[in-house]
């Protein structure tokens, strides 16, 4: 399979035409025919009505990663696939909940006055060794911890790293203060990651940091965990190319089905897994010279579990024919974005950097909207994976988020349809460049750098 160059195609603006490259013809704009002919054709059949109905009988009940409220969503998106003619799997992998028995911290002869909290994942055992306050453990602010406890603060980087960072460096426990002026309930560590790892508050760990500047002192941290294992999922339904010509590539589409305990999680992410269906819909019936993958993601809201465990399932074979990822989340919310351009609307890349997801975006929204959608750099959803993969990836999400987020009053009556469509619009839009077998060019447009709110 002879692979498109997307950074040819990028810096020379041509036309991808069922993976040959042609010059672009600039006499009559190829780009401006093929979006009236789509908009009639093709996305004139996204129902804003069918995703609000999606989101309305998904956000009944929370889907926490886990429960039974995921497995009745699972059950009924791939149900909603299988109607459609899509080829469609269920994929299981474990997920695990703690039982915490007892989480116990002193440092010199004190015990830290607010009960700490054992992080998620945290090995269980006592440990007493010397503090040493590492900042925000960066690799260039961890000096020598072979042996002894760390001292951090929560911010910039993710638990994880944070703790692979001293772990590399032989760090044996974990201290962690918030970033926060108030609570100490957060943290996670990773697969083997096993030293044991605690949350205090921000008040306590400035407290600590400031004693550490006059002298030694030594900390113990006692953590019992009972490990608890569950079992969560993803959902996958393909689409084979079937047109007489045939990339042998692959593209996907994604959203997570998960919510967060107690939370209907209407707009997270209840709003991304009804443009995966609705755009699943749309495309069912549609010749395609592209494999096109549409998948929901379990455990998002636990770290990326789901999409990190369908991305290691990989074999190497799809991941060199990948050619890009769209995912979607939190796309609906009538409240968040507020005052922002495209009403928040924005493409994130881990690094930061445009990639072919971000330029067809960007195209797709100035032929429907006339206006260029604008990216940043952010990462903590489902496309970090694909981006690790090598695989051209971007987040739609409409930023800052709203003020339900994360709650209870992630509710129906807040989902705006119009969000909804437009999103629907410009990722099936992007989405038809590359897997239709006349793709059109690929224009070049001005871009608008913006940075991460």
């Amino acid at each position: 399979m002879k692979r498109k160059s997307v950074a040819f195609i990028l810096a020379t603006g041509l036309v991808l035409s069922g993976g040959a490259v042609h010059a672009q013809t600039t006499a009559a704009n190829p780009t401006i025919q093929y979006e009236v002919k789509l908009e009639n054709k093709l996305l004139k059949k996204i129902s804003a009505d069918n995703m609000y109905n999606t989101i309305a009988l998904l956000s009944k009940e929370p889907r926490e990663a886990g429960t039974e409220g995921e497995l009745k969503a699972v059950k009924y998106i791939e149900g909603q696939f299988k109607k459609l003619g899509y080829q469609t799997e269920i994929q299981p992998f474990p997920i695990y909940d703690y039982n915490t028995k007892h989480v116990f911290v002193s440092v010199g002869d004190a015990k830290v006055s607010e009960k700490p909290h054992a992080f998620s994942g945290s090995a269980s055992g006592k440990v007493t060794a010397t503090l040493v306050n590492v900042g925000k453990a960066s690799p260039e602010e961890i000096g020598d911890v072979k042996g002894k406890i760390a001292l951090i603060e929560r911010g910039d980087l993710s638990f994880v790293e944070k703790v692979k960072n001293v772990l590399d460096k032989g760090a044996v426990g974990v201290i962690m203060y918030n970033s926060a002026a108030e609570g100490n309930s957060f943290g996670q560590v990773g697969e083997g990651q096993t030293i044991p790892a605690v949350a205090i508050t921000r008040e306590e760990g400035l407290k600590l940091a400031e004693q550490l500047k006059g002298k030694e002192l030594s900390a113990t941290i006692d953590v019992d965990i009972e490990k608890i294992e569950k079992t969560s999922y993803n959902v996958i339904a393909t689409k084979k190319a079937n047109s007489k010509k045939n990339t042998g590539q692959i593209l996907t589409v994604g959203a997570h089905h998960d919510s967060v305990r107690g939370g209907p999680g209407a707009n997270d992410d209840a709003s991304g897994v009804s443009a995966v269906l609705e755009l699943a819909r749309v495309f069912a019936k549609e010749k395609t010279d592209t494999e096109i993958r549409f998948l929901t993601f379990g455990s998002e809201e636990r770290g990326l579990v789901g999409s990190s465990y369908y991305a290691a399932s990989l074999p190497k074979s799809d991941v060199d024919k990948m050619v890009a990822h769209f995912q979607m989340d939190m796309i609906g919310a009538r409240d968040a974005g507020k005052d922002k351009p495209f009403g928040g609307l924005i493409m994130y890349t881990i690094d930061g950097k445009k990639n072919l997801v971000t330029d067809l975006g960007a195209n797709a929204s100035k032929n429907l909207f006339n206006e260029v959608l604008p990216y940043g750099q952010l990462g903590r959803s489902d496309h970090q994976p694909f981006h690790e993969l090598g695989i051209p990836s971007a987040l739609f999400i409409h930023s800052p988020v709203e003020p339900s987020y994360h709650k209870p009053t992630d509710t129906l009556d807040k989902i705006d349809k119009k969000k909804l469509l437009q999103v629907a619009k410009i990722i099936g839009t992007s989405v038809y460049h590359i897997a239709s077998p006349d793709t059109p060019a690929i224009l070049k447009y001005p871009f608008e750098d913006r940075p991460v709110d």
